[in-house]
């Protein structure tokens, strides 16, 4: 194993450390809580949040940076809880971030469906209302279309579409909507966004310094989750051309894109984000996000919107996530609203 770190054990509080120095706009807390998880990180934009203002809080597994920390600013989550890596937040960190960015409109927390996160997230958001009455909303994001259930989760896996549900409900958050709707934009977003991801290479945990897996030089594990986790099959290495194809054939299947009677993709605007997951050079996923575009021209599909580079990462993980949402002119004004965070900025 070949890593810039100083240990193993101080990997994430030296990454939390360099992000905080890096970007002024955020800081690193330590939750005191009393709860189990006393101590633990996490961070929150460093101006309070505006009275009256719903906060986003969200959180998961260090290793799939920018996500989540890098998503904290205006415009997206008041908070990020980062656990260590692939490994949930703890309920009392959970805690102490919702109290720390509650203004007395609530908290929306958005949780990705794997089982510690979930579990950990619910008994955050009981802590948080019963310990400190704060009207909490949670959404859950599944849009892994790759396989039903995993190693990780019962359901589909929460990917690519977090960032999507982050960045219009957080728009919406900003506007000064209420707690109920914000929430419901974070559901609506979720229930149009799709994600399907192909690994060349498994990723190194620093705990465990070897790969994940193994995959010979010939072959790719398709529909693979942000942890490593097995994918629908392995196959044999494939262009970026039938890469995409069997990507969008997996993601387009979906009822949110046909057509009623089935028989292919509806007539659709979309926001497209190809994702490298840790360890893939932009230059291919411009290849991939061109073979995209043509693909989906070709079934009466529009490209509004596009995120191209890494957004959720897999540590050193080579492959790419492909995800699509379905956006009607709500959802795309919110997407285009000013945003200000270390990894998405526009508009400022």
């Amino acid at each position: 194993m070949k890593k810039f770190l100083n240990t193993p054990e101080t990997y994430v509080a030296d990454s939390l450390a360099g992000l905080a120095a890096a970007h002024l706009t955020l800081t690193v807390v330590r939750g005191d809580t009393g709860d189990p998880g006393e101590g633990a990180p996490f961070v929150r934009r460093t101006a309070p949040t505006r009275p009256g203002k719903v906060a986003l809080v969200s959180g998961g597994g260090s290793g799939h940076e920018p996500l989540h920390g890098g998503f904290v600013g205006v415009g997206m989550l008041d908070a990020a809880c980062p656990g260590e890596v692939f490994t949930s937040p703890v309920p009392g960190q959970l805690l102490a971030a919702t109290r720390a960015v509650d203004a007395g409109a609530g908290v929306v927390l958005v949780v990705k469906n794997y089982t510690g996160d979930v579990l950990n997230f619910q008994m955050g958001a009981e802590l948080a209302a019963e310990e400190a009455g704060i009207a909490v909303e949670t959404v859950l994001v599944d849009d892994d279309v790759a396989v039903q259930d995993s190693t990780w989760t019962a359901g589909r896996r929460g990917t690519g579409a977090t960032v999507f549900v982050e960045k219009i409900a957080g728009a919406l958050a900003e506007r000064g909507a209420e707690l109920a709707a914000v929430a419901d934009m974070g559901r609506r977003v979720n229930a149009y966004a799709r994600s399907f991801a192909v690994a060349l290479t498994a990723c190194t945990t620093p705990a465990n310094g070897r790969p994940g897996f193994l995959l010979p030089d010939d072959e790719m594990e398709v529909g693979v989750g942000i942890h490593g986790e097995p994918g629908r099959r392995r196959a044999k290495l494939a262009t970026a051309a039938e890469v995409a194809e069997l990507a969008l054939d997996a993601i387009l299947a979906e009822p949110v894109f046909a057509q009623t009677g089935g028989g292919g993709a509806d007539a659709a605007d979309v926001i497209v984000m190809v994702n490298g997951l840790g360890a893939t050079p932009l230059a291919e996923l411009y290849i991939l996000f061109h073979e995209v575009s043509r693909l989906l021209a070709g079934r009466g599909v529009t490209i509004v919107r596009s995120l191209v580079g890494n957004y959720v990462t897999s540590l050193d993980m080579a492959g790419a996530s492909f995800t699509l949402c379905r956006v009607d002119d709500e959802m795309l004004e919110l997407w285009d609203a000013p945003v200000n965070t270390p990894a998405l900025r526009w508009g400022m």
